[in-house]
């Protein structure tokens, strides 16, 4: 992701089920032999045999497995013998080996790749999944065995990897209500079940009304300025609805949408933007605004029933930033210079209309159409210069994989006997420096209409020495599909979202870690995006850029003036690309920061009084996300936590600082990376663990100076 683009980390359906593992001795089963996740895959690296998963193998196969991994946690619970971390928390680690395959791939393929029956089961089974955590979590028993131990853990002679364990169980039990009353637990497993039926119901409005608020028109001449062959795709997305004739740009996640930036119909760009702003917020079966109050007074109920003060109090206890006052003071310093640097760049895009006699004030959906030609005028070059230069395969092939073999010495070899669940997506073997495989690397990156928007990193398979498994990963982009026999040309943003997100998949490759409750990405969600955006310095790093960036039909280099013109232009618009990210990450921080009491009745008064509030109402620049299609936090795995990209940025501006204090691409470099952090996962406390890598904590100068900031 941009910073921030997006991409939800979803790990094997451990983000769901906190014991996720591979068992020793499981129950008897009562799947039939004959349904695919009744036993393990026997394919390379337990790679999920796609070709032979239905719709219908999905609800037997999570009835059974909820089953059997409550057979085996009442077993744990009610084992005669005194507890012990091999008999109590190592067996906990090893339950739930059929839960785990079948979740890992309805979690991954309902955001990559729904359908109607999947989303039917989606909302069935949330609230079952739910009541199920929530009754490991809550039980008594078991709990009583895991606090036996944590209490007496300075005398189990642990290693160190199984004593940070023991006290991540402890806390995960605590914070999960383990020690309420049996009345309060109740009501909390309410609680949970009615959340997880909201962020369903969330998510699947939102991808519905993506696909059909898109934009029509009923003329070519109307999209004036978009290529020709962006117009061929619009008229063929427009038949493919039933709309033979007009033609159909699609609504993407953000609020900024691509095609602003070529429409020379300012009409029609307004169209398109009040579109995208006004989506989940306008009436109709696809409204998100209830929804939404629904789900902020459930998560303040919680944290009030869990003793603290409200959800992102509770939230952010558990993340590298600990609490709500410094989430507040890290987006309080931004966000004066932002702003400020947002109303410069507004000036300089006015005084371009102005010149044209434009006789209008910019707003947002003129933004990105005029800052392209105050990019041209100022560096004498646009966007679309730098396409031709950033041709998928070649930017994947002579970019992301070429850093990887120079950094960390990784080799990849692509592979089509393995089954897919799309014809477009791509599957490599990924080979360590030692030439031994490491893991399997699944690439998805065209958009579809059954696929969330946005960019994001998940696992089919975690790393784990206990269980002697191996990484299965996968990245997701939303990259429009090219028609047949054209090339897929990417946009700057598109392209550092590639790099982005494979800093995720090399962060879960290289796991080296015992448990599977401390693999890969599975650290503090304001430390997860770090190592992914400390892998985007390659995508701009000379001897990487100067490997890939060739034009997909002469072969010829990027010239070196256009190069220089890109690497001057960094800093351009960052008060508008700050300033967005502030402003929802902002509007994160407040819906989660309200007591009980508090919950407002109107969503958008609230949403508009919070970002005047914050100094960051800005017309021009409204939030990356608005309330009602805020899916990271409303859907997914970021509520009271979107301000992590900002957060880990601090630590990935910093590094990036110590690659080049130390010599930059070098081999010596990326093994010291791998080695002090992308290899341990949620081993350490994530801070720490810096600390460790850098000798010191992170110094804010690199981010303000890469912010464009330093002069404020």
């Amino acid at each position: 992701m941009s910073k921030p683009r997006m991409m939800m980390i979803a790990a094997a359906g451990a983000m769901t089920l906190a014991f996720a593992g591979v068992v020793q001795a499981a129950p008897a089963s009562q799947l039939p032999a004959s349904n695919p996740f009744a036993q393990a895959s026997t394919l390379p690296f337990q790679y999920p045999a796609f070709d032979q998963i239905h719709n219908e193998d999905y609800a037997p196969a999570y009835a059974e497995g909820m089953r059997q991994h409550a057979l085996e946690i009442d077993a744990i619970a009610n084992n005669p013998k005194p507890a012990t971390f091999a008999n109590t928390i190592v067996a906990m680690e090893k339950s739930g080996q059929l839960l785990a395959r079948v979740a890992s791939v309805f979690g991954n393929l309902s955001g990559a790749n729904t359908n109607d029956a999947m989303e039917a089961l989606d909302r069935d089974l949330s609230p079952k999944l739910a009541a199920h955590n929530d009754a490991i979590h809550l039980n008594p028993k078991l709990y009583a065995r895991v606090k036996s131990l944590y209490v007496r853990r300075a005398t189990l002679h642990l290693d160190p990897e199984s004593a940070y364990l023991l006290e991540r169980y402890h806390t995960d039990f605590v914070r999960a209500g383990a020690q309420l009353s049996a009345a309060d637990k109740e009501q909390l497993k309410s609680y949970n079940a009615e959340l997880a039926k909201l962020q369903t119901t969330f998510s699947q409005n939102l991808l519905k009304e993506a696909n059909a608020s898109a934009l029509i028109v009923d003329t070519r001449a109307e999209l004036a300025g978009l290529s020709d062959k962006a117009i061929a795709k619009a008229a063929e997305t427009a038949k493919a609805r039933g709309l033979d004739g007009k033609f159909a740009i699609p609504v993407v996640n953000t609020t900024g949408q691509a095609s602003l930036g070529a429409l020379t119909n300012r009409d029609v760009r307004k169209r398109l933007m009040a579109a995208s702003l006004a989506r989940g917020s306008h009436g109709g079966e696809f409204d998100n605004r209830d929804v939404v109050l629904k789900m902020a007074r459930l998560r303040a109920e919680k944290a009030a029933l869990l003793g603290y003060a409200n959800y992102a109090t509770y939230a952010l206890e558990d993340q590298t930033a600990h609490d709500p006052a410094a989430v507040n003071q890290l987006l309080a310093e931004f966000a004066k210079p932002a702003v400020a640097n947002a109303r410069k760049e507004a000036a300089d895009l006015q005084a371009v209309v102005d010149a044209e006699h434009g006789g209008f004030k910019v707003d947002a959906a003129d933004w990105s159409f005029y800052s392209d030609k105050v990019r041209a005028q100022r560096y004498a070059f646009d966007q679309n210069q730098l396409k031709p230069y950033f041709e998928l395969n070649n930017v994947l092939f002579n970019g992301v994989f070429y850093a990887a073999n120079k950094v960390y010495g990784l080799t990849f070899k692509e592979r089509k006997d393995l089954p897919v669940y799309d014809p477009d997506v791509r599957v490599f073997d990924v080979f360590d420096a030692d030439g031994k495989q490491l893991a399997i690397f699944i690439g998805d990156y065209y958009a579809r209409g059954n696929k969330r928007g946005g960019a994001w990193m998940n696992a089919y398979m975690t790393q784990s020495k206990l269980m002697g498994t191996r990484p299965v990963v996968a990245n997701h982009l939303n990259i429009p599909k090219p028609n047949a026999g054209e090339p897929t040309l990417l946009t700057y943003d598109e392209l550092r979202t590639i790099f982005h997100e494979f800093g995720h998949a090399l962060h879960g490759m290289f796991s080296n870690v015992e448990y599977p409750r401390f693999s890969g990405t599975r650290v503090p969600r304001d430390f997860v995006e770090f190592p992914s955006q400390v892998n985007e310095m390659w995508a701009v790093w000379p001897e990487v850029l100067g490997n890939y960036a060739k034009h997909y039909q002469t072969g010829a280099a990027m010239p070196q003036e256009l190069l220089d013109k890109v690497m001057a232009s960094k800093k351009f618009n960052e008060g508008y690309r700050t300033t967005e990210y502030l402003a929802a990450s902002i509007l994160d921080q407040r819906w989660h920061q309200l007591g009980v009491d508090q919950i407002p009745t109107d969503v958008l008064a609230f949403e508009a009084g919070a970002l005047k509030d914050a100094g960051v109402d800005f017309a021009p620049v409204p939030p990356r996300y608005r309330t009602t299609y805020f899916s990271h936090v409303f859907a997914g795995g970021y509520s009271a936590g979107y301000y992590g990209y900002l957060w880990a940025e601090k630590l990935d501006a910093d590094t990036v600082e110590w690659f080049k204090e130390h010599g930059g691409m070098k081999r010596e470099n990326g093994d010291y990376f791998r080695k002090m952090l992308l290899s341990r996962g949620g081993t350490v406390d994530a801070m720490s663990m810096y600390r460790a890598f850098r000798g010191r904590d992170a110094q804010i100068g690199p981010l303000l100076e890469r912010r464009g900031l330093t002069a404020n």
